[in-house]
C-alpha cells in the first residue's frame, strides 16, 4: 500500500514536468524570428482570425454548458438520482479541454512564420520549429489531463468518508471523475465540428475557385478564400485535435480506473494498486514522449521517406521504452497478475502502431495505392473519386482485425486466459482492455506532437507562397507539408483506435455505474424485481447478475433496437456534417466567384481581395452548423435510455461503436489518400499542377475534405461521448426503472 502511495506522486509530477517542458518549447519558438514584413502581416492575419473564431466557439460552448450545468444540479440537488460533484467535474472537464486546445492554436499560430523562414536556411530548421511546437500542443494535453485527474483524485479522497465496506469509496472516487470526462467530450465535439465545418468551408471554396476555375496555385494571395484556409487549419486540425485527444486520454485513464476499483473490489490494497496504475504508466509516457521528441532531426533533401523515418524513430523509440517501463512499474506496484496485464499494455501499443502504419500506408503517396488514386486521374474525376472510395473501404481491414485481436488478447492476458466468463474473469479481462487503451495513449505526448505538426507545416507552405519566398523555400516547405498529410492521417488512425477502446472500457464503466445508481435508489427505499418476482439486490450483484437482471441478449429487441439505432446515430452524424460542410462550401464558393467579378485586378495581383469578408463567412457558418449535430449526440443516449432502458443503451453503445469506428477509419483514410494523390501530382507526376490531371485529383481532394477532416474525426467523439452521457444519466435513466 506504502508503495503505491508513493508512486501515485509521479502523476503530479509528470503533469508539471510536461507543462513546464511545453513552456519551454514555446518560449524558444518565440525567441526565432517570423521572417520579412510580408511574412509578419500574413501570420498575424491568420492568428487574428482563429483568435476571433474561438471567442465566438466558446460562446455557444459557454451557452451549452451553462443549461447542461442547471440539469444537472437540478438532478443531482432536487432530485438525487446524480451524484453530488457531478457539475463541477462537467465544467472543469470542459475547461481544461478548451484549454488545451486554446494553447495548442496559440503555438501553431505563432509557429507557422516562423517554420517558413527556418526553411528559407534547411529542411531541418523548419522540420525542428514545425515539429517542436506540435510538442507543444502534445505536452499540454497530456499535461493538463493529469493535473486535472491528480486533482480530482486526491480532493475526493479526502472529502468522501470511508463506508462501512472500504472498498467500496474507490468505486465512488472513480466513477465520479469519470463524470468530468462528459465535459472534456462535449468540449471536444463542438471544437471538432465547428472547427472541421470551418476549414473544410475555406478550403473547399478555394480550392475550386481558385485552382480549378481560376487556375492559380495553391495559397496564392490572389485568393480570397486563402487566409480562411489557413485559419481553419488552425482551428480544425491543431484546436479540434487537442481538445478531442485530451478527453481520449483522460477518459481511457478514468475508465480503467474504475474497472480497477470494480475488478478487486474485494482485496482493498490490490484495488488501490489497480486504480492508480493507469495514472502510472500514463505519467510514465510522458517522461518517455519527452525523449522521443529530442530524437526528431532530419537532413538536407530528404526524401519523404527518409522525413517519415525521422518522425517514426522518436515515436516508435517512446513506445519501445513505455513497453519495458511497464513492465517494472507494474512489478513495483504489486499487482496480481502483473506479467498478464504488461501484456496486455503492450497489446494496446502494439495496435497503436500497427493501425498507424497501416494508415500511412493506404494514405501516403510513397506507396501504391495512394498512387493508383493519383494514376486514375488519367481517366478524369470520377474515376478519382471512385478509386478513393474502394481504397478506403479495403483500408478498414487491417484497423478492424488489429482492434479486434487488441481486445481478445488484452482481455485473455489480463484474466489469465480464463474463458469462463465467471464474474471475477469477465472484470479483470474488461480491466486488461481498459489498461491497453493507456498502453495505446501513454506516448500521447510525441504522437499528437507529430499530428499538430501537419497544419503548422501547411501554414507555413502557405506563408512561403503568398510572400513569394521562392522555389526553393517553397519546395521545402511542400516536403514538410507533405509529410504533415501523411502524420495527419496517420494520427486521425490512431486517434479512432484508441476511440475504439477507450469507448469498449466505458461501456464496461456503464454497467458500474448503473449499480451505484441502483444502489443509491435502494438506499432511499426502492426495490428491484428480477424476471422471476425474486428481490433482485445490486449492493451485492455481479457484472454477470447485471447482464442477467436487464436481459442484455440479443433476443431482446430492446438491445437489436439499440444496436441499429447506434449504427444509425454515426451515419445520421455524418449525413449532417457533411451536410453542413456543403453549404458552407456553397456559401464561400460564391463569395470567391463575386470577389473575382467585382473587384476588378484580383487576378491581376493589382488589387487586394476581401479575406475577411471570407473569414466571416466560415465563422458564421461552422457556429450555426456545428449545434444540431453536436446535441443529437447528447440527446439520442439520454433519449435512448428513458424509453428503451439500460438494454437498449448498451444495445445503442455496442452499435455506435461498431459502425462509428468502421466508418470513421474508411473516411479518415479515403479522405488522406486523396489529399496525398493531388500532392504527388502537383510534384511533377502526370502532367503536374494545373493538368487536367491535377483538377481531376482536386475535385477528389475536395470531396476527401470533409471526410477527413470534419465526419470521420468526430466520429471518434461521437462514439465516446454517447458513452458517457449515457454514464452521467445512468441515475435518469434508472429512475424511471
Amino acid at each position: 500500500m506504502e508503495n503505491a502511495n508513493v508512486l501515485f506522486w509521479l502523476v503530479p509530477f509528470a503533469s508539471v514536468l510536461a507543462l513546464l517542458f511545453a513552456w519551454y518549447f514555446y518560449a524558444q519558438l518565440k525567441k526565432t524570428s517570423e521572417g520579412t514584413p510580408r511574412m509578419v502581416y500574413i501570420a498575424d492575419a491568420v492568428r487574428k482570425g482563429a483568435m476571433s473564431y474561438l471567442r465566438q466557439q466558446y460562446k455557444v460552448v459557454a451557452l451549452v454548458f451553462a443549461v447542461l450545468v442547471v440539469l444537472f444540479s437540478i438532478m443531482a440537488y432536487g432530485f438525487h438520482v446524480q451524484n453530488t460533484w457531478v457539475p463541477i467535474a462537467f465544467l472543469t472537464g470542459g475547461f481544461f479541454s478548451g484549454l488545451a486546445g486554446f494553447l495548442g492554436m496559440k503555438t501553431a499560430t505563432a509557429a507557422s512564420a516562423r517554420t517558413a523562414n527556418a526553411a528559407r536556411k534547411s529542411l531541418n530548421g523548419g522540420l525542428r520549429i514545425a515539429f517542436r511546437s506540435g510538442a507543444v500542443m502534445g505536452l499540454v494535453v497530456v499535461g493538463l489531463g493529469l493535473f486535472d485527474i491528480s486533482f480530482w483524485y486526491l480532493l475526493l479522497n479526502a472529502v468522501i468518508p470511508t463506508s462501512d465496506v472500504p472498498t467500496t469509496k474507490l468505486c465512488i472516487i472513480t466513477t465520479t471523475m469519470l463524470t468530468f470526462g462528459m465535459g472534456a467530450s462535449t468540449q471536444a465535439l463542438f471544437a471538432r465540428v465547428g472547427g472541421g465545418i470551418y476549414t473544410k468551408a475555406a478550403d473547399v471554396g478555394a480550392d475550386l475557385v481558385g485552382k480549378v476555375e481560376a487556375n492559380i496555385p495553391e495559397d496564392d494571395p490572389r485568393n480570397p478564400a486563402t487566409i480562411a484556409d489557413n485559419v481553419g487549419d488552425n482551428v480544425g486540425d491543431v484546436a479540434g485535435m487537442g481538445a478531442d485527444l485530451y478527453e481520449s486520454y483522460c477518459g481511457s485513464i478514468l475508465s480503467t480506473a474504475a474497472l480497477g476499483a470494480t475488478a478487486f473490489a474485494m482485496n482493498g490494497e490490490m484495488q488501490l494498486r489497480a486504480v492508480i496504475a493507469p495514472m502510472i504508466i500514463a505519467a510514465i509516457g510522458i517522461f518517455l514522449s519527452l525523449v522521443g521528441i529530442f530524437l526528431v532531426r532530419t537532413k538536407e533533401g530528404a526524401t519523404m521517406k527518409e522525413l517519415l523515418h525521422s518522425l517514426g524513430l522518436g515515436t516508435n523509440v517512446s513506445a519501445g521504452l513505455i513497453a519495458v517501463a511497464t513492465f517494472a512499474i507494474l512489478y513495483l506496484l504489486g499487482i496480481d497478475n502483473w506479467l498478464g496485464l504488461s501484456f496486455s499494455v503492450i497489446s494496446g501499443l502494439v495496435a497503436g502502431v500497427i493501425i498507424g502504419q497501416a494508415t500511412e500506408y493506404y494514405t501516403s503517396h510513397s506507396y501504391t495505392p495512394t498512387q493508383q488514386i493519383a494514376e486514375a486521374s488519367q481517366t478524369g474525376p470520377a474515376t478519382v473519386i471512385i478509386k478513393g472510395i474502394g481504397t478506403g473501404m479495403i483500408s478498414t481491414m487491417i484497423p478492424v482485425l488489429t482492434i479486434s485481436v487488441a481486445i481478445m488478447l488484452s482481455y485473455l492476458c489480463a484474466n489469465g486466459f480464463d474463458m469462463s466468463l465467471s464474474a471475477h474473469s469477465i472484470s479483470t479481462g474488461l480491466y486488461g482492455i481498459g489498461i491497453a487503451a493507456v498502453g495505446m495513449l501513454s506516448t500521447l505526448g510525441i504522437t499528437l506532437a507529430t499530428d499538430a505538426y501537419g497544419p503548422i507545416a501547411d501554414n507555413a507552405g502557405g506563408n512561403a507562397e503568398m510572400s513569394g519566398l521562392g522555389k526553393e523555400v517553397r519546395e521545402r516547405t511542400d516536403a514538410l507539408d507533405a509529410l504533415g498529410n501523411t502524420t495527419a492521417a496517420t494520427g486521425k488512425g490512431f486517434a479512432i483506435g484508441s476511440a475504439a477502446l477507450t469507448a469498449l472500457a466505458l461501456l464496461a464503466s456503464y454497467i458500474e455505474e448503473i449499480k451505484i445508481a441502483m444502489v443509491r435508489a435502494v438506499e432511499n427505499g426502492k426495490q428491484y424485481f428480477d424476471a422471476a418476482g425474486e428481490v433482485f439486490d445490486p449492493v451485492n450483484a455481479t457484472t454477470i447478475d447485471f447482464i442477467e437482471f436487464f436481459q442484455v441478449n440479443l433476443i431482446n429487441p430492446k438491445v437489436l433496437v439499440g444496436a441499429f439505432l447506434g449504427a444509425m446515430a454515426a451515419f445520421l452524424f455524418c449525413g449532417l456534417t457533411m451536410g453542413a460542410v456543403g453549404r458552407a462550401a456553397g456559401s464561400m464558393v460564391q463569395e470567391v466567384r463575386r470577389q473575382f467579378r467585382v473587384i476588378k485586378g484580383i487576378l491581376e495581383g493589382k488589387a487586394t481581395p476581401d479575406y475577411g469578408r471570407c473569414v466571416e463567412i466560415s465563422t458564421r457558418s461552422a457556429q450555426r452548423e456545428m449545434i444540431l449535430p453536436s446535441l443529437l449526440a447528447i440527446i439520442i443516449p439520454i433519449v435512448i435510455g428513458l424509453v428503451l432502458g439500460v438494454a437498449g443503451v448498451l444495445g445503442l453503445l455496442t452499435g455506435g461503436l461498431a459502425a462509428g469506428f468502421t466508418l470513421a477509419v474508411f473516411m479518415s483514410n479515403s479522405g488522406g489518400a486523396w489529399d496525398n494523390a493531388k500532392k504527388m501530382i502537383e510534384e511533377g507526376n502526370f502532367g503536374g499542377k494545373g493538368s487536367e490531371d491535377h483538377k481531376a485529383t482536386i475535385v477528389g481532394d475536395t470531396v476527401g475534405d470533409p471526410f477527413k477532416d470534419t465526419s470521420g474525426p468526430s466520429l471518434n467523439i461521437l462514439i465516446k461521448l454517447m458513452s458517457m452521457v449515457s454514464i452521467v444519466m445512468a441515475g435518469l435513466t434508472i429512475a424511471f426503472l
